[in-house]
C-alpha cells in the first residue's frame, strides 16, 4: 500500500514538473543569449559606462514590450576594465553559455580576438570603430563609419572651408591602437590629393598641462587640431587653450586654433568636462544627439527615463551607441525569426549580411541607415558634423560620407 502511494506521489510530482515546464516554455518563449564585455570601470570607462547602460536598457525594453513576441534576449554584461586578457576570458565563458552574437568594446581586444571570432564564426559588433578591425576579418561588423572616415571627413571639412593658403593641421591621438589607427589613412588621403598639410601627430600622455605642446603647434602655424582619443584629455587641452587665449572663436580664425574630433572626443560629456572652453569645438559621429531635437532623441530620453537613468547618462552619445548595437542585434533576430530560421550564429550572420538596399535598417539612434553585406561591414556610412554654439552641440550641414576614404580603400 505504501509502495503504491509512493508511486502515485512520484507520478504526480512528475506531472506537476512537466506541466510547469510546458507552461513556462509556452509563456516565456525562447531565450536568446548575447554576451557583452566592456570597460565599465578603468580606462575609457567614461564612454563604456553609459554605453553599457544603453545596451542594458534597450534589451530590457525589448523583453518588456515583447518586440520578439514571447521570445526574450538575455544579455550578460561584464566589466573587463579595458584589459584584453579579461575580455578574452569573458568571451570564452559566453561561448560556453551558448551566445548567438557578441558585443565587444576596445580596439585592442577586437584586434586581439579577431582570429577567435573567425574560428567561432560568430557575428561581433564592437564599440571600436577602427578600420583595421575589418582587415582579414569576416565576422566583425562596425556599427558606424570608422575612425578613419571620421578624421578624414573632418580634414575634408577643413580643406573645403579654410580661408587662404593650405590649412596646417595637427592630430592629437590616444597612445594606443585606438588612437593611432586612423593616422595612416589621413596620410593616404593627403597623398591622394586632400588639400591640407599634416604638420605633426601628437600622442598625448597623462599630462595635466598642454601649454608647451600648444605653443609649439602655434609656432609651426597650426590652425586646426583634430583629435582621436576620449573626452578627458581633449577637455584638458581645450581648457589650456582657452587659458592661453589660443582658441578660435569662429571656424578657421587666423592666428588661433580650431579644435575638432572624432566620436569619443565629443558630445555632451565633453561640454560637462570643459565648460565654456568647448565653445566652437567641431565633432563628428554617426549618432543623433539630444541637444538636436528629433524623434530619435525623444525616444532615447524616454528610454533613459523609463529605466531611471540620470541626465548625464540619458544625454550621452555613448548611451545612444549602446542602444544602437542592441537595436541591431534585436532587428537581426527579428528578421531571422520572420524568415522562419533557427536563431543561431550562422543564421544571424547571414541575416546581417542581407541588411542592405531595400532591406537597410533605420534605427532611431543614428544619423543614417545601417547597411551590411559580405563586402561592406561598416554600418552607418553617413556621418554628422556638430559644433558647440552657445554651450550646446548643433548640427553643421547634413550627414555625409567621406569622399577620400572611397578613393583610398
Amino acid at each position: 500500500m505504501k509502495s503504491k502511494k509512493l508511486l502515485f506521489l512520484n507520478a504526480l510530482l512528475v506531472l506537476v514538473v512537466m506541466f510547469a515546464f510546458v507552461s513556462s516554455a509556452n509563456a516565456g518563449g525562447k531565450v536568446y543569449k548575447i554576451g557583452m564585455s566592456l570597460a565599465i570601470t578603468g580606462p575609457t570607462s567614461d564612454a563604456g559606462n553609459p554605453y553599457a547602460k544603453g545596451t542594458e536598457d534597450y534589451f530590457k525594453f525589448v523583453n518588456e514590450t515583447k518586440i520578439l513576441g514571447n521570445d526574450t534576449i538575455d544579455c550578460t554584461i561584464r566589466d573587463d576594465q579595458y584589459k584584453t586578457d579579461v575580455t578574452k576570458r569573458n568571451f570564452e565563458e559566453y561561448l560556453d553559455d551558448g551566445i548567438v552574437m557578441y558585443l565587444n568594446y576596445s580596439t585592442g581586444s577586437t584586434l586581439g580576438l579577431k582570429r577567435d571570432f573567425e574560428e567561432e564564426k560568430i557575428a561581433v559588433l564592437p564599440a571600436s570603430y577602427h578600420a583595421g578591425n575589418l582587415v582579414d576579418s569576416n565576422y566583425i561588423f562596425l556599427p558606424i563609419a570608422s575612425y578613419s572616415d571620421q578624421l578624414v571627413i573632418l580634414a575634408e571639412y577643413v580643406a573645403k572651408n579654410n580661408k587662404g593658403a593650405k590649412a596646417k593641421v595637427a592630430l592629437f591621438v590616444h597612445p594606443s591602437a585606438f588612437g593611432r589607427g586612423p593616422v595612416a589613412d589621413v596620410k593616404k588621403a593627403i597623398a591622394a590629393g586632400l588639400n591640407i598639410e599634416l604638420v605633426e601627430v601628437v600622442e598625448h600622455g597623462k599630462d595635466l598641462d598642454n601649454t608647451a605642446m600648444l605653443k609649439r603647434l602655434m609656432s609651426k602655424g597650426v590652425q586646426y587640431v583634430i583629435s582621436q582619443t576620449v573626452q578627458s584629455p581633449v577637455a584638458t587641452m581645450i581648457k589650456d587653450a582657452q587659458r592661453l587665449g589660443l582658441t578660435a572663436s569662429s571656424f578657421g580664425e587666423a592666428g588661433k586654433i580650431t579644435f575638432m574630433g572624432a566620436h569619443y572626443t565629443g558630445g555632451n560629456d565633453l561640454i560637462a568636462l570643459a565648460g565654456t572652453a568647448a565653445e566652437n569645438y567641431f565633432w563628428t559621429t554617426g549618432f543623433n544627439i539630444t541637444s538636436v531635437p528629433g524623434e530619435g532623441t525623444d525616444k532615447q530620453l524616454a528610454l533613459a527615463k523609463l529605466f531611471g537613468r540620470d541626465d548625464k547618462a540619458a544625454n550621452s552619445h555613448n548611451y545612444a551607441a549602446g542602444i544602437m548595437v542592441a537595436q541591431v542585434v534585436t532587428e537581426t533576430i527579428r528578421r531571422a525569426k520572420a524568415a522562419g530560421l533557427e536563431i543561431n550564429k550562422e543564421n544571424l550572420y547571414n541575416t546581417l549580411n542581407k541588411m542592405n538596399g531595400a532591406n537597410a535598417y533605420h534605427p532611431y539612434s543614428t544619423s543614417g541607415p545601417v547597411t551590411y553585406s559580405k563586402t561592406d561591414r561598416m554600418g552607418v556610412d553617413l556621418l554628422q558634423i556638430y559644433s558647440v554654439q552657445n554651450g550646446v552641440f548643433k548640427k553643421v550641414g547634413e550627414p555625409m560620407a567621406s569622399e577620400y576614404m572611397k578613393k583610398i580603400k
